[in-house]
């Protein structure tokens, strides 16, 4: 696994482009990968994650993906510096129970609301959670399915703060066939403690939730120094 970090130039026309749609963000992240001839789909091939990151000087592109991108493929004047990858592989051997870690995600926190009179057959419709507490409980589940918790911090609560993301947008298909993409993420930034090894690399190597290819879902994690 290789965790890329890209300095943007935000002069770029490809990548003004790219920052107002989502779904050219995504096309543009794969044209830097080799091609999947196996059938599978292809961002979870090259377990493609990636998020956009403010900067002191316009925006910073962490991209997680299987091998090394050929960056060198992206449009000309698309960078504002040199692109950086390292590999994650010594990080990941060192995930063990009861380790804690800073972590950073971008997510897309969502449920699903049914129609009572519905027929059970008829699936419900999934929308997003806007309520800081909703957001936390859907943070604490998946922690659950992943191998994490969220230990309490000082003011007793859960050690994590939640920042609300600007919409992303994108569009699917071409002409009248358009779809518009709009996706209410947010930012957790905090501490958690690994409980499930493989549950939580598993979740590191493939992301958690929803809108995997648009910027959610990349586990961003750091050491916590000794108090």
């Amino acid at each position: 696994m290789y965790l890329s970090r890209l300095p943007l130039n935000t002069a770029s026309r490809a990548f003004r482009r790219d920052f107002a749609d989502v779904q050219h963000m995504h096309r543009t992240l794969m044209s830097v990968l080799p091609e999947v001839v196996n059938g599978e789909p292809a961002r979870r091939e090259h377990a493609l994650l990636w998020r956009l990151d403010p900067a002191e000087t316009g925006y910073v592109l962490l991209v997680q993906t299987r091998d090394r991108p050929a960056w060198d493929r992206l449009p000309d004047g698309y960078l504002a510096g040199e692109a950086q990858a390292r590999s994650m592989e010594g990080a990941l051997e060192a995930i063990a129970p009861g380790r804690a870690l800073a972590v950073r995600l971008t997510a897309n926190p969502t449920r699903i609301v049914r129609d009572p009179a519905a027929p059970k057959e008829v699936r419900g419709k999934r929308v997003p959670l806007r309520d800081p507490e909703e957001q936390l409980g859907w943070l604490a589940r998946k922690g659950e399915q992943h191998g994490f918790v969220v230990p309490a911090g000082a003011d007793g609560g859960m050690a994590v703060t939640i920042s609300p993301c600007p919409p992303m947008v994108g569009y699917k298909g071409e002409g009248t066939g358009r779809n518009k993409i709009t996706i209410s993420a947010v930012r957790y930034d905090g501490r958690l403690v690994v409980t499930d090894a493989a549950a939580f690399t598993d979740a590191v190597r493939s992301g958690i939730g929803r809108a995997k290819a648009y910027g959610c879902g990349m586990l961003s994690l750091a050491p916590i120094a000794p108090a």
